[in-house]
């Protein structure tokens, strides 16, 4: 009987964790991290101070967890969705699943900006946000790079890495203004664009 309790109680917190974040999206797409409190959390999620506090140290820590979470599953939906390809790159059958998988959510574009605004006034928090950026830019790279010989890049890009640093840099663009009309239809189409002329001399157009 005793060997049966640990998976038992670990199952249960697993899935009181996995409430509060859930929760947590919400509430702080919603209204914005700096305005959310603990109780909010707990509210939305069903859950008791007790629950949350079993689980997190403060909101801080929920907020980073909560952002690690989408962030790591984002990076891994970009690098399956470039790797359906096979040595060579079909470039716009490839932009067609990164924006689909890039532009799926405006809540999460908008609990990623928080945390944008807030690691920009702490250096630990950024170091956070640049390990998932250096993520998604190294599965962009590595895809990249298995199609050289395949696919030729522009020159101007330089190499993969210049390659892969030019295509976030063009999806923060796109979704800056998505963030103010909403209009996600417009964005995956200009990101589509932007997206085929960065990755090809600009003479073939987007599917």
């Amino acid at each position: 009987m005793e060997n049966d309790t640990p998976p038992r109680v670990t199952r249960r917190r697993v899935r009181t964790r996995a409430r509060l974040l859930d929760a947590a999206f919400q509430v702080f797409a919603a209204k914005g991290f700096g305005r959310v409190s603990i109780e909010e959390v707990c509210e939305a999620a069903g859950y008791s101070r007790g629950a949350f506090y079993s689980n997190f140290a403060t909101l801080d820590e929920l907020f980073f967890a909560l952002y690690r979470e989408r962030a790591d599953l984002i990076a891994s939906q970009v690098a399956d969705a470039l790797a359906q390809d096979g040595s060579g790159l079909d470039v716009p059958a490839s932009v067609d699943r990164v924006t689909e998988v890039l532009l799926l959510d405006v809540d999460w574009l908008l609990v990623k900006t928080d945390f944008l605004v807030h690691a920009a006034r702490d250096p630990a928090v950024a170091r956070t946000l640049l390990d998932h950026r250096t993520r998604l830019r190294r599965a962009i790279a590595d895809r990249l790079l298995r199609t050289r010989g395949h696919t030729a890049l522009p020159a101007v890009l330089g190499d993969v890495d210049g390659a892969a640093h030019a295509v976030v840099a063009a999806y923060d663009g796109v979704t800056t203004q998505l963030l103010l009309d909403r209009d996600a239809e417009a964005a995956r189409v200009w990101l589509k664009q932007l997206l085929t002329a960065l990755l090809t001399d600009g003479s073939r157009n987007p599917a």
